[in-house]
């Protein structure tokens, strides 16, 4: 077998098994493990999850980890180490992790760089784009070095890898030589996974721990500290204020920690054609509308600024800086009412989206969502219900990405919460199993002057359904198309 077959063999070993280590990457209580037996034994959920919910209670947790961190060497070394012929500048945090990501990358096209990433999103190496059907943010050790080698044939000089918390628990990121590593925020999310949030930090935290050149930290976020403790790379900070004020690049020096340097943000103001702020005297626009937008873009120009760039050098690329896709994305095909496709899959994603709607202004809003299945973050469902409840004038709550689980149990978990803030069933609140008749309702309901919102799902090209299966699915068309039906 030449070394070609071997090499494929081996990724195809990372694919098959990726689904079942992000399974087995999630703490499992004897709660779950007793309801998976009974089930197994008397029917009633798929054979093969409640077998791997059953295995992973027995395998010991360093026998699974010295897996993860084994295949990572090996995929590092199969692909004569990539990284290492790259500046890798690796992106993580709860939210704006793929924003950030094409940003980062985008601005250093601008600048006439080669460059590729990995995002939720997407993939890029150097001139190639394409969409991320994966349903992972973080692909498994041989396909990211892999990727990580193409960059390198494709000449590229830069590579932006968002960086999950998952992946990182998993050791997905071993073998990779990160130059930058950047944090946008934390919230509670993946809590089930990681077993607690002080896990899901900790998790995090470790893409911190052997950076090379810089760290870059959001630091208005109340865990900031946590992550400038470590002492690799140089830190950098970032931060606003929406009036004059201004502060010094160095604003931190304490005893033997390294001094900060920051990009402080002033005189911001949002608006509906986008966002304007000043830094150290050079003002800046940004096009994408809302606050998250804008702090994604205080976290690229920081990082780019680490790279040696200049503040007006990255201000021209800011300026040409568009809306990602899925991510507060406005579909117009002529309708006389506003529809939007975001993300926003937990609950303060979907806060600062609904924040930033409301500087486009609408006269109703029609809020169409869902959550995830599979285990996931099971307890933002009844906080995603009272939020919509509360922020929507029509809640249209349908089905996401149920994997395994029951979709009509995941919706009326967030409908039985919009009913407990005040909605009322076919009034101002509809379950619809089907997320096309769901949208086909909300646009059939709208009118000129109202906003159509749905989130969970963003540009994501498939669904994971039950069996593990991938069906086509894309908000995006499936939206079009529904206004076009009516007209």
């Amino acid at each position: 077998m030449n070394e070609d077959k071997i090499i494929l063999k081996l990724i195809e070993h990372d694919e098959q098994f990726q689904k079942i280590e992000d399974d087995l990457s999630r703490v499992v209580t004897k709660e779950e493990f007793t309801i998976a037996s009974h089930k197994l034994a008397y029917g009633g959920l798929k054979v093969l999850r409640i077998l791997k919910t059953i295995i992973k209670f027995f395998i010991p947790k360093c026998v699974i980890k010295s897996y993860h961190f084994l295949f990572a060497h090996i995929a590092d070394f199969v692909y004569r180490h990539p990284s290492k012929q790259l500046t890798v500048i690796g992106v993580t945090g709860t939210n704006g992790k793929s924003t950030t990501v094409q940003f980062i990358g985008r601005i250093l096209e601008h600048v006439g760089e080669r460059v590729g990433w990995t995002s939720t999103v997407g993939f890029k190496i150097a001139e190639n784009e394409w969409i991320n059907d994966k349903k992972m943010t973080m692909l498994g050790r041989f396909q990211t070095q892999k990727m990580l080698r193409q960059m390198v044939r494709a000449k590229c000089l830069f590579a932006v890898i968002e960086t999950s918390s998952q992946g990182i628990a998993q050791y997905r990121h071993v073998g990779i030589k990160y130059d930058i590593a950047v944090f946008t925020n934390l919230t509670p999310e993946h809590i089930e996974a990681h077993g607690g949030f002080e896990k899901y930090k900790q998790a995090k935290g470790k893409l911190f721990e052997n950076v090379a050149r810089a760290k870059v930290i959001n630091l208005m976020d109340e865990h900031a500290e946590f992550f400038l403790a470590s002492p690799a790379g140089e830190p950098w900070g970032f931060g606003y204020e929406e009036k004059k004020g201004g502060r010094e690049e160095v604003v931190r020096d304490e005893g033997k920690k390294k001094p900060v340097r920051t990009i402080w943000a002033e005189n911001v103001h949002f608006g509906k054609t986008g966002s304007k702020f000043e830094i150290h005297g050079v003002e800046f626009e940004l096009k994408p509308i809302g606050r998250f937008y804008f702090e994604n873009a205080l976290a690229t120009i920081t990082t780019c600024r680490a790279l040696g760039f200049s503040l007006e050098q990255i201000r021209d690329a800011v300026s040409h800086l568009e809306t990602i896709p899925g991510r507060l994305e406005v579909i117009d095909e002529g309708q006389p009412f506003t529809v939007v496709v975001d993300y926003a899959p937990e609950p303060a994603a979907l806060s600062a989206s609904y924040e930033a709607l409301s500087l486009i202004g609408y006269h109703r809003l029609i809020h169409v969502l869902g959550s995830t299945g599979g285990g996931r973050d099971v307890a933002r469902r009844t906080i995603l219900g009272q939020m919509a409840a509360k922020q929507a004038d029509i809640v249209i709550v349908t089905n996401e990405d149920p994997y395994d689980d029951d979709p009509m149990e995941i919706i009326n978990n967030i409908a039985d919460s919009a009913i407990e803030s005040g909605k009322e069933d076919n009034v101002n609140l509809f379950r619809i199993l089907d997320r096309e008749e769901a949208i086909n309702k909300a646009i059939a309901v709208a009118q000129p002057g109202d906003l159509v919102l749905l989130t969970g799902k963003g540009n994501e090209p498939v669904m994971a359904v039950a069996g593990g299966k991938k069906i086509p699915w894309d908000d995006r068309v499936a939206v079009r198309r529904a206004i076009h039906e009516i007209e």
